[in-house]
């Protein structure tokens, strides 16, 4: 695949970020693209492996050394081809994907990796520049009637297999825009939202309809879906947020991260004009700190750099991770290594090994928090465990506190109670080997059924349950591709 050499004669190169001065002033993407000469070449780096283990690390089944080799050789349009198979929305993952294909490359064992994420990227918008990317023919109507609850990753991504298996799909949305957190959770400088709109329209102009402001489970009864639809697909996410249980979380100031992200999204959208006074999801000039070190984190942190704020810290209960591999993690294995974002990268601080153990108010308002350092013992069997480090207390001033602590499953809203659908142990929709769930004509797909993870995952559970759904609506021989399979009319 590729040079033959390539991976000796070129190195990783990522393009370039706009200058950080510059996209501190506005939301914006802050990547730039490679050049077609760039692509290629780093799509050259592609090694003749033997055994591709990007295949491995990769949900979605990608093709990634036949696309690689194929922008090597400057065949644009066929490498669409090829990642159109497998992937619904290279547009998304080129940019939100942590790449877990890229810590699985052959190359990661001693050097850096292909720029899988980047390659998918670049192949896509240039398809979208070229007109490559249109909306695709259904052959023929099955006549059955299927309800996507959840317009986020997943739910598109099964909309758009049974839509182009034939059946009538509609998206049904809670929120006023379709995109789920895609829309409302994910940054602007990280993807702004014409990508999204650009794809809902090739969905629509393909038979995918949408219904928003239709909350199922509160206005709309999941009953009501079960007696009017042929199968429905739960793709609700996972949006409860993890709790801070400590003395003084009712204060003023102490804010979730999604409510906060959401809130700068609208205004960025030109959804909720921007108050010139201090607004509670509004930091400017405020002493911020960020609880939770992975991406919501992030976005929190750089969302607050754009506003503002006059002090930003993000910081981590666990202890700072390592900067190499540990004799315990070895590849192909996501590295648990110490990582830089991009919003890191822009300003602020970061902290590890941080326990709050209480708020302090004045008057109802946040005005400082409590925090002990905190290290990894391990016991007699080996495993670790957190213990706080006597006389570490500390008092930090706070104006803001931002809960970026993770989520801990989905918001059922009468789910279980109404259709009898079975939990698993963690909260989650139960679903068996075919992501049916334990009522009659009812799948679930994403995080709504494996827990807050990836958006690569989500996209490819969108797709396995569509094929399930389409075998069981009486499709003995699916058109609807497995994972990795070829789909007749992908790229068309």
């Amino acid at each position: 695949m590729g040079k033959p050499n390539g991976f000796v004669e070129w190195q990783r190169l990522l393009p370039n970020k706009r200058d950080k001065r510059e996209r501190l002033a506005d939301s914006r993407e802050l990547a730039e693209s490679l050049t077609p000469e760039e692509a290629g070449k780093q799509a050259g780096r592609c090694m003749d492996c033997g055994v591709p283990f990007c295949h491995q690390g990769c949900p979605l089944g990608n093709q990634i050394p036949d696309f690689n080799d194929l922008v090597y050789r400057g065949r644009w349009a066929e490498a669409y081809d090829v990642l159109a198979t497998t992937n619904n929305f290279p547009e998304f993952t080129g940019r939100l994907c942590p790449a877990p294909c890229e810590s699985s490359c052959v190359l990661a064992i001693d050097r850096d990796p292909v720029a899988i994420e980047q390659i998918e990227k670049e192949i896509i918008e240039r398809a979208f520049a070229d007109g490559r990317v249109r909306p695709r023919s259904v052959p023929q109507r099955s006549g059955k009637r299927i309800a996507i609850v959840g317009s986020g990753p997943a739910g598109l991504a099964a909309a758009a297999q049974l839509n182009l298996a034939g059946h009538d799909v509609v998206v049904l949305e809670r929120d006023d825009r379709i995109g789920g957190l895609l829309r409302y959770g994910i940054p602007d400088f990280k993807m702004e939202k014409h990508v999204i709109d650009r794809r809902l329209r090739i969905l629509e102009a393909e038979g995918v309809r949408f219904e928003t402001s239709v909350d199922v489970g509160g206005a709309r009864a999941w009953t009501d879906l079960a007696a009017t639809y042929d199968a429905i697909v739960v793709a609700i996410g996972a949006r409860r947020a993890r709790e801070l249980t400590i003395p003084g979380r009712e204060l003023a100031g102490v804010l979730q991260a999604m409510p906060y992200l959401e809130a700068q999204n609208r205004t960025v959208a030109g959804e909720a004009p921007p108050s010139p006074a201090f607004h509670p999801l509004d930091v400017r000039g405020k002493r911020v700190i960020i609880l939770g070190g992975g991406d919501t984190g992030s976005d929190c942190l750089g969302t607050a750099l754009r506003q503002g704020a006059a002090e930003v810290s993000q910081v981590e209960l666990f202890p700072a991770p390592p900067e190499l591999r540990g004799a315990s993690n070895p590849w192909p294995q996501w590295p648990t290594v110490f990582r830089t974002s991009s919003s890191q990268e822009e300003g602020g601080a970061r902290g590890f090994g941080k326990r709050t153990t209480r708020l302090e108010g004045e008057a109802g308002q946040l005005v400082a928090l409590h925090w002990v350092d905190v290290r990894i013992e391990t016991d007699e069997s080996g495993k670790g465990h957190l213990v706080d480090v006597p006389g570490s207390e500390t008092r930090v001033l706070v104006d803001v506190l931002l809960l970026a602590m993770g989520f801990v499953g989905p918001d059922l809203s009468g789910l279980a109670a109404e259709l009898g659908v079975e939990l698993d142990a963690r909260g989650n929709v139960k679903v068996d080997a075919a992501f049916k769930t334990s009522a009659p004509k009812v799948w679930a797909a994403g995080d709504a059924m494996r827990g807050a993870s990836l958006i690569v995952w989500a996209i490819a559970d969108g797709r396995e349950a569509a094929r399930a759904v389409d075998l069981a609506l009486g499709n003995d021989v699916t058109s609807l591709p497995t994972k990795g399979r070829d789909q007749p009319w992908a790229g068309r």
